[in-house]
């Protein structure tokens, strides 16, 4: 093998590693930061209301507004 090829081997290889390295590093500061407790109906603090109802539109969807 040349020397070319060595040199290009070796940077793919360092490439990879580097590669995976930042992909294990992802993988644990995602899971790191993932919350396993479990959802509840209960409001979190600090919550000031839930969203209110809209009325219903008086046209069917894609028929034109009428001034």
């Amino acid at each position: 093998m040349s020397d070319d090829q060595n040199s290009r081997r070796a940077a793919v290889t360092i490439f990879a590693v580097a590669v995976m390295v930042a992909l294990i590093g992802a993988f644990i500061t995602t899971f790191r930061g993932v919350e396993t407790t479990r959802a509840s109906n209960e409001a979190q603090p600090g919550t000031i209301g839930l969203a209110r109802p809209h009325v219903p539109l008086d046209r069917a969807p894609g028929e034109p507004v009428h001034n």
